[in-house]
C-alpha cells in the first residue's frame, strides 16, 4: 500500500464519518451490485429488444482514435498499465458521483503539463465545444468546493481520473471513461458509431462566488429549459406530468451501482403534448445529447425523434420561480433524470436547494456503456470475453 494511498485512505474516512455518508458501509453494495450481470435499465420488467443495431452513422470517430492514441503515448509504462482494459471489462461499471470513490487509471492530479493537454484533447475529440467547457468547469468547481470545505485531499480540479478500455480503433469495440466527484463520461465507439452513456454531470456548488474560479456557473440551461416546459404545461396535463408536489432531498433513481433497475415509465407522453411542447422537449433532451460532438449528438437526436410519442416527461416539486425539483425524460432509448438535491459540503443539510445538481443520461434497454452493440458484434465477431 502506497504511502499516498494510506494518506488518503485516512483522510476519506474520517471526512466520510463527519459527513454521515460511510462510505465503507456502502461499498459492499456497490460490490454486490457488480457481481450481478450486466441487464440494463428496463420497464415493465422486461428488455425491449431490437432499438439498436450496428450501422454506418457516416461520422467518422477517427479524431477521437487519433486523440486518445495520442494520450496514450504521454503515459509511462506504469500508467499505461494501471489506464487500460480489455473492451468488455467490468471496470466500465465501476463508476461513482461521490468524491470518496477510489477510482482506477491515471489522474489528472499526477499528470504533467503533457498529458493533461492531451487528455483534454481526448476529451475535445469526443465532446462538444459546450459539453467540453462543462466538464472543465464542474472540475472547477470541484476545486471551489476544496476552498469553501478547506479540504484539497477530498476534494480539487484535478481530482479525475480516466481510463481506456480496448485498443483505439476505427473498426473495433473501445472506449474510454473519466472519473471523478460530479463528473462521469463513459463514451463507447464502434466503428463509426458512439454511444456516450451514463453520464453524469452535476456540481456543488453550482456557482463560485469568490475564490481561484469565481464567476464560473453550471447546469442553469439543463435546469431552466426543464422549468420552462413545465411552466406550458396544462391544467390537465399538469395531472400526468406531476407525480408529487413534495419534492425530497434525493430524487434521482439511475446514479452510481444503478445499472439494472427496474424503472416504469411515467407522466406525460409526448405524443400528449402540442407541437410547440413537442419542440420544447426535443430542446430539453438536446442539452443532454449536445455534450458530445456535434455529428455524433445529431445522429442520436434523429434516433431519440423516432421514438418522441413514446417519451415521458415527468415531474417532483412545485413550479413556483423559485421551486426546487426534479424531472424525468423517459424513452426507448433515452433516460435523463435532473434533480436538486440537499447540501452534501461544506456543511449537510436536510433540505434540497438550486446549490446542488445532479444530472444522469442513461441508454435504457441495455445499451448503456454500448452494451448492446457489443453484444452483437460478439456474435458476429466471436471472441473470448466477459
Amino acid at each position: 500500500m502506497t504511502k499516498r494511498f494510506t494518506k488518503h485512505l485516512i483522510l476519506s474516512v474520517t471526512a466520510m464519518t463527519l459527513l454521515g455518508l460511510m462510505a465503507y458501509a456502502q461499498r459492499p453494495g456497490f460490490d454486490r451490485e457488480l457481481s450481478q450481470p450486466y441487464r440494463g435499465i428496463v420497464a415493465d420488467g422486461k428488455t425491449e429488444s431490437g432499438l439498436f443495431q450496428i450501422r454506418s452513422t457516416g461520422v467518422s470517430t477517427q479524431p477521437v482514435v487519433e486523440a486518445t492514441q495520442a494520450f496514450l503515448n504521454t503515459l509511462s509504462s506504469d500508467q499505461r498499465d494501471r489506464t487500460t482494459f480489455a473492451a468488455d471489462d467490468l471496470e466500465w461499471r465501476k463508476w461513482a458521483n461521490q468524491h470518496f470513490y477510489k477510482r482506477q487509471g491515471v489522474g489528472f492530479d499526477e499528470m504533467n503539463e503533457t498529458q493533461r493537454a492531451a487528455a483534454f484533447g481526448l476529451m475535445k475529440a469526443a465532446l462538444s465545444a459546450k459539453g467540453l467547457k462543462k466538464s472543465q468547469d464542474i472540475m472547477k468547481l470541484n476545486g471551489t468546493l476544496a476552498e469553501l470545505a478547506n479540504d484539497f485531499n477530498e476534494y480539487g480540479e484535478w481530482l479525475y481520473w480516466i481510463t481506456i478500455m480496448g485498443e483505439p480503433s476505427t473498426t473495433k469495440p473501445w472506449g474510454f471513461q473519466v472519473d471523478g466527484h460530479h463528473l462521469v463520461i463513459n463514451y463507447f465507439v464502434l466503428g463509426d458509431q458512439v454511444v456516450m452513456s451514463p453520464v453524469f454531470m452535476g456540481s456543488e456548488p453550482i456557482r463560485a462566488e469568490a475564490g481561484k474560479f469565481k464567476g464560473i456557473v453550471v447546469m442553469q440551461d439543463e435546469q431552466d429549459k426543464g422549468f420552462a416546459l413545465a411552466q406550458t404545461l396544462t391544467e390537465s396535463q399538469r395531472g400526468k406530468a406531476i407525480l408529487s408536489f413534495q419534492k425530497g432531498g434525493t430524487n434521482n433513481l439511475s446514479e452510481a451501482f444503478k445499472d439494472n433497475i427496474d424503472l416504469d415509465y411515467a407522466g406525460i407522453t409526448g405524443n400528449e403534448l402540442d407541437d410547440a411542447q413537442r419542440k420544447l422537449l426535443m430542446e430539453v433532451i438536446a442539452e443532454y445529447v449536445g455534450n458530445m460532438s456535434d455529428e455524433h449528438a445529431k445522429v442520436k437526436m434523429s434516433e431519440v425523434e423516432k421514438h418522441l410519442d413514446r417519451t415521458y416527461f415527468a415531474w417532483i416539486g412545485e413550479t413556483k420561480a423559485d421551486s426546487v425539483f426534479y424531472y424525468r425524460i423517459h424513452s426507448p432509448v433515452i433516460l435523463i433524470e435532473f434533480d436538486h438535491q440537499r447540501r452534501i459540503a461544506p456543511q449537510r443539510g436536510r433540505t434540497p436547494t438550486r446549490e446542488h445538481i445532479h444530472t444522469v443520461v442513461r441508454t435504457p434497454n441495455g445499451n448503456d456503456y454500448g452494451k448492446d452493440l457489443l453484444r452483437q458484434h460478439y456474435e458476429n465477431h466471436p471472441h473470448p470475453h466477459e
